[in-house]
């Protein structure tokens, strides 16, 4: 399990290298366009919206897996590391839940419904069921983070004061 964490990180990792360049090279053209050649392409506006969509749903789905989001832990230092473990163990069920009800469950209820009413974006011409592909997607990848994790418990936590050997 562990080689296939790692394959899923450097696989993500590559993703979100390309979609922040593109990101990047998006911008600069449309203010090259805009500044140097007089014109404004609508496409570049649509595109940043739609790669900065992806960059941030995808990257917390892989900030979540490597454990480096956003968390205040605090209360958790206070905790003696068996009541800890079941605490960060309850966490990752409910981020599991959340995961599949609300992003694999609702996200793909909502990749299907614009690919079937057959939405798509006013510039690019791309289906917007094709955009938010990505929410049920980083759905699965939080799943499979959350068990990874549960499984994994000493090698996550970053509280270096416990003794986690129990």
């Amino acid at each position: 399990m562990k080689k296939t964490y790692q394959a899923i990180n450097k696989c993500i990792e590559t993703v979100l290298v390309v979609i922040f360049a593109l990101l990047v090279l998006d911008v600069l053209w449309q203010v090259f366009g805009r500044y140097v050649l007089g014109q404004s392409y609508s496409f570049t506006e649509e595109f940043a919206r739609f790669a900065l969509i992806w960059l941030s749903i995808l990257g917390a789905a892989y900030l979540n897996g490597k454990r480096e989001h956003l968390s205040m832990d605090y209360l958790l230092q206070k905790l003696s590391p068996q009541k800890l473990k079941q605490r960060m163990q309850s966490i990752e069920i409910l981020m599991f839940v959340f995961a599949f009800v609300v992003m694999v469950i609702g996200g793909g209820n909502l990749v299907y419904t614009t690919l079937y009413l057959g939405q798509v974006s006013p510039a690019m011409h791309v289906s917007l069921g094709y955009v938010y592909s990505i929410v049920p997607l980083s759905g699965l990848l939080i799943m499979f983070y959350s068990v990874y994790n549960i499984k994994h418990y000493k090698n996550y936590i970053k509280i270096d004061h416990l003794n986690l050997e129990n």
